[in-house]
């Protein structure tokens, strides 16, 4: 969709938000490539660290990995010394996956970039532009493929 000046305000919002989407993408391929991880591994990362330690199942489901990768996935974190595995605190037979120090500090310079970006904003509209972006964080982080409105579905019912 192209954006002129017939565009609906939702239309400009929702090119606005897809060009959101597609640089945060590239973002997290150049800071991986920075930090030397790669793609994965500094999702994994950023999650850890957004949201503290994580047992491995809830991990795996968020990140959209299966049991089997997300093991794979912890032993690369583990090797490059950025995440470490710790007992969990009330099931002996569960592990959770926690940030180490140098995980940390390779975060620490990817927010850099992203401290950079947030101080071109008026310091007057900063709350506004965080809880903003906080509702379309969270709203898109709970979509699922078998929500009643899949406009995906949808566009696949028709092409077959």
């Amino acid at each position: 969709m192209r954006i002129d000046s017939e565009s609906s305000e939702m239309d400009q919002a929702i090119c606005n938000l897809r060009k959101l989407i597609l640089a945060g993408e590239r973002y997290r391929q150049v800071v991986a490539e920075a930090i030397g991880l790669g793609t994965t591994e500094s999702q994994a990362l950023s999650y850890l660290e957004v949201h503290g330690s994580s047992g491995q199942s809830k991990l795996a489901r968020d990140l959209g990995l299966t049991s089997s990768a997300l093991t794979a996935l912890v032993d690369r974190l583990e090797a490059q010394g950025v995440a470490e595995r710790l007992p969990h605190p009330q099931d002996r037979r569960r592990s959770m996956i926690q940030v180490t120090a140098r995980g940390t500090e390779l975060v620490a310079k990817s927010h850099q970039w992203l401290d950079a970006t947030l101080e071109q904003i008026d310091p007057a509209h900063l709350p506004l532009v965080s809880a903003s972006l906080a509702v379309i964080a969270n709203d898109l982080f709970s979509r699922k493929s078998s929500d009643q409105d899949d406009p995906v579905g949808d566009a696949r019912s028709l092409s077959t």
